[in-house]
């Protein structure tokens, strides 16, 4: 399948974007990345989960949005760090389609931006579906296996202890990084995101996975082998990795793993104030003033590593009633903010990117723009988009002219 060039043009020229403003130097990166050029981005970071999953030529994506509308929406805030655009939460067989819808909607947004950075996830979950997937001869040339015909084996990719094993229910379990059959699993899923023009990879929960890896030598291994396959194959030839750091990060030998660090907001409570919540430095295991420093993978040195910091998604506890961390009165933190009253919400947007910036420089708040959420009642809303309501999104929330204000990036502004 493929979206037409002339289609592309006249979705661009529908959105005004054709003449779209270029900052090249402030963005400009080829075989590593600077301090500033990371920042940069960082600052410019919307959280859009599954954006390349849909299908640019068709009317509506299984959620009742329109597709284009999502794109416009990234071009028009100028956003310039699309994270989770791409994922796999088990549903391993639904691989090749995701990545069949991909290629041409990553073209579309870099044909009108080259600059955008798109991320895809690679987590910490592998389900019995790898097994439908056939395990191509240049994964077996990378790691020096026999080249034979077989699927990739969900039982080698699993703590030989039991450790973990069911931990996501069913046959979802959380995969070993030190076994092979693993690291050849996230190697082939990271190239072929990088295959159809993605340069970011979030690996979720490294600790979880790192439970029998001294040394992190298999992370070591994994990072190592796809950070070579994007300086031949990716557009830049460099891949931005991240991972959740709830520690502050993982350093080994004065050497970061990770490009910049992530981690969810973890909103505390306000006491006897129903659904208000704020953020503290300390409060549990937020990461603000403890992300860790040393020599980056583009070979500069830091104090502290530049992270980002989201509005996560992980259910729901006792929705509306007091709760404990990572809860937020009951919700996850996409959840609660959501069910704010939209005034409400968009000052606490404006507030959680202030208090960030004020409260540690190496932070910066990933805005929300695409996320499942959980509110726990049957006729409850399950998604939740940033996109300003109308037709083409008749369900939006009505942030996206907030997160365009925090940017500068409003019409008749500049960049």
């Amino acid at each position: 399948m493929r979206v037409k060039m002339n289609f592309i043009g006249a979705l661009l020229a529908a959105c005004g974007l054709c003449a779209f403003l270029s900052s090249a130097q402030e963005f400009r990166f080829d075989g590593s990345m600077s301090r500033p050029v990371l920042e940069n981005y960082l600052s410019r970071s919307i959280s859009f989960t599954e954006l390349l999953h849909d299908d640019l030529t068709q009317p509506r994506n299984s959620r009742g949005v329109d597709p284009r509308d999502n794109l416009r929406l990234i071009l028009e805030t100028k956003t310039k760090l699309v994270g989770r655009a791409l994922m796999v939460w088990g549903r391993e067989k639904n691989l090749s389609a995701f990545l069949e819808t991909a290629k041409p909607y990553a073209a579309a947004l870099h044909q009108a931006d080259p600059e955008i950075l798109l991320q895809a996830a690679a987590f910490e979950i592998v389900t019995r579906g790898v097994e439908t997937v056939s395990v191509p001869e240049p994964v077996f040339r990378e790691f020096s296996q026999a080249v034979t015909n077989r699927t990739f084996r969900y039982d080698d990719m699993l703590y030989t202890n039991g450790r973990f094993v069911g931990h996501w229910g069913g046959n979802g379990s959380v995969p070993d990084m030190s076994r092979l059959e693993t690291r050849m699993w996230f190697y082939y899923l990271v190239t072929s995101y990088i295959d159809v023009g993605i340069e970011a990879i979030h690996f979720g929960q490294v600790g979880l996975m790192d439970k029998n890896d001294p040394g992190h030598a298999g992370w070591l291994d994994l990072l190592g082998r796809v950070r070579a396959y994007a300086r031949l194959h990716a557009r830049r030839h460099f891949l931005v990795c991240d991972a959740h750091t709830p520690t502050g990060g993982y350093v080994e030998g004065g050497r970061l793993l990770f490009d910049f660090h992530s981690f969810p907001l973890r909103i505390t409570e306000v006491p006897d104030r129903p659904h208000r919540g704020v953020l503290k430095v300390g409060y549990a295991d937020s990461l603000f003033t403890k992300s860790k420093g040393g020599l980056t993978p583009s070979g500069w040195s830091c104090e502290h590593l530049p992270f980002l910091v989201e509005f996560d998604n992980f259910g729901r506890s006792t929705p509306g009633q007091p709760s404990k961390s990572p809860f937020i009165w009951g919700w996850d933190e996409i959840t609660w903010f959501a069910l704010m009253p939209e005034k409400e919400r968009n000052d606490w947007l404006r507030y959680a990117w202030q208090w960030v910036k004020d409260t540690d420089p190496n932070g910066h708040l990933q805005m929300p723009g695409s996320r499942v959420i959980t509110p726990g009642t049957p006729d409850g809303p399950r998604w939740y988009w940033a996109n300003t309501r109308s037709e083409a999104c008749p369900n939006g929330w009505n942030t996206e002219d907030t997160i365009k204000e925090l940017w500068g990036t409003s019409k008749g502004r500049n960049k």
